[in-house]
């Protein structure tokens, strides 16, 4: 008798179950794709992506004032500019994907619905990691293209930039999760700041672990050591900017290894926005 109402109550809670992670993935698809819609129409991301396709232009010039270079320089060119301003993209529109909402009061609007503050932030998030998924693509079409002009014809560095731009990507993605995670709590104008200063020394993780192991003091080997395990190692994702210019490829078991570091970031990133934004108070 008990087994059969095992097997009754099992056969309750599973659909009931199954239909709420449906229901929830719902909402965070519908925040997702007005937080796309929204990104598209903030000018900001034309323009940065113009001001890109004219720097990629301006490589072409410039490696043919450089006889035999004119790929290395615009593969260098056109990669670092895709960082830098995929890195503006997530900072300036990543800070203002929480503020905005809360400065337009839209936010007392959703909260009324059974939408839940988790799957607000994620779905903002994974609405501006879409935006940066069509900007990055066509920045990284757009050296592609500039390669294929100088080169007269096909270059193999063309599918030797695909997989460093894959990188990037993962690291543009981890900043906008770290500035969600401030914007939870701060305002636009600091959490950029920080963002950015995240952005900074992310990329100088093994100088913060020289100086903790030449520290000679316990607080700042302590300082030095808990800042290279807590802030992210972006200088992992950037690296291949260099070697992709001259034709290297990162090995699969390495950017394997580095979308599953990105993954934890920022699944342990949007846990604590979610805690800090719970705590927020609207009223």
């Amino acid at each position: 008798m008990s087994a059969r109402m095992e097997i009754i109550d099992h056969e309750a809670v599973t659909p009931h179950t199954a239909q709420q992670h449906s229901t929830t993935l719902g909402r965070v698809y519908a925040i997702a794709r007005n937080a796309f819609r929204e990104a598209l129409r903030d000018r900001v991301l034309y323009n940065l992506v113009l001001f890109v396709l004219i720097l990629t232009a301006g490589a072409i010039f410039l490696g043919e004032l450089s006889a035999g270079q004119e790929a290395r320089i615009i593969v260098n060119m056109g990669l670092s500019a895709m960082l830098l301003f995929g890195a503006f993209i997530s900072i300036f529109v990543g800070v203002g994907l929480v503020y905005k909402e809360i400065e337009r009061r839209t936010v007392y609007a959703i909260f009324s619905k059974p939408v839940g503050r988790g799957e607000f932030l994620v779905g903002k998030y994974l609405g501006l990691c879409l935006t940066l998924a069509v900007n990055t693509f066509v920045m990284g079409a757009g050296v592609s293209l500039a390669l294929i002009y100088v080169s007269g014809g096909w270059d193999a560095l063309v599918t030797s930039i695909w997989p460093a731009v894959l990188m990037i990507y993962m690291e543009l993605m981890i900043l906008t999760a770290v500035a969600l995670l401030f914007s939870s709590f701060s305002s636009p104008a600091l959490s950029a700041l920080l963002t950015f200063f995240v952005f900074i020394i992310g990329h100088f993780s093994a100088d913060l672990k020289l100086l903790a192991a030449s520290s000679k003091g316990a607080g700042a080997k302590a300082v030095f050591g808990a800042l290279y395990y807590l802030l992210p190692n972006l200088s992992n994702y950037s690296y291949w900017i260099t070697p992709a210019a001259n034709g290297q490829k990162p090995a699969v078991q390495l950017m394997l290894a580095a979308l599953a570091y990105a993954v934890v970031y920022i699944a342990v990133l949007l846990a604590v926005a979610t805690l800090i934004f719970n705590r927020r108070n609207f009223k």
